[in-house]
């Protein structure tokens, strides 16, 4: 199982965003135990896939504000209705991860903790490097992606330069620049990464 532990940044200078991501969240694919408000500005989320795992962390880390904590590892069965009430080593991973994210030397804030450590530091390498790459984004780079992605991978980019009024030499440019094929190539990397890290 997979315990993301999601903490506001700077939430003492800015407002509780907490319902904002937590609509953000709601539709996840995979999740176990839906997001939930912990404590203060903290929210915590479990899911059972790796993959999905991956994806909801690059989700929040994309708004910014938000340090993530990935804990990888066995829970305590039966779950509990909420996410908040669960116990076992993922939460506690994910809760020492969170901590470790929320680190001023970190340059993404985002950490993974799991009872197998080698490949848990494997997996939060190139989770922030690939979370590196797309914090350096343009707003043409992300639409271009989110085209993409809403297209399910399916639409041509000349479809998808037709649904963003450009060129389909932008799109492929855009999406060039943006890194996508190789973010999309590499996220397969991390899951199986993040599986190992449950030992």
């Amino acid at each position: 199982m997979f315990v993301l532990t999601i903490d506001q940044r700077g939430s003492r200078r800015d407002v509780d965003r907490v319902p904002t991501l937590l609509s953000q969240l709601s539709g996840g694919r995979g999740v176990l135990r839906g997001f939930e408000r912990t404590v203060g500005d903290e929210v915590q989320g479990v899911v059972p896939d790796a993959a999905a795992a991956v994806e909801l962390a690059l989700t929040v880390l994309r708004t910014r504000g938000w340090s993530v904590g990935i804990g990888a590892g066995p829970v305590d069965e039966p779950l509990p209705p909420e996410a908040r009430a669960g116990t076992g080593a993922a939460f506690v991973l994910a809760r020492r991860a969170v901590e470790r994210a929320k680190s001023r030397q970190r340059p993404v804030p985002v950490a993974v903790e799991g009872r197998r450590a080698e490949r848990a530091a494997e997996a939060e390498a190139v989770l922030t490097l690939v979370a590196a790459v797309a914090a350096r984004r343009t707003e043409g780079g992300w639409a271009a992606v989110d085209a993409w992605r809403a297209a399910e991978g399916r639409g041509t980019q000349e479809e998808i330069a037709g649904r963003l009024g450009v060129s389909q030499q932008a799109v492929s440019q855009r999406l060039a620049a943006a890194l996508w094929d190789e973010e999309w190539a590499v996220r397969p990397v991390v899951a199986r990464l993040l599986e190992e890290a449950q030992g």
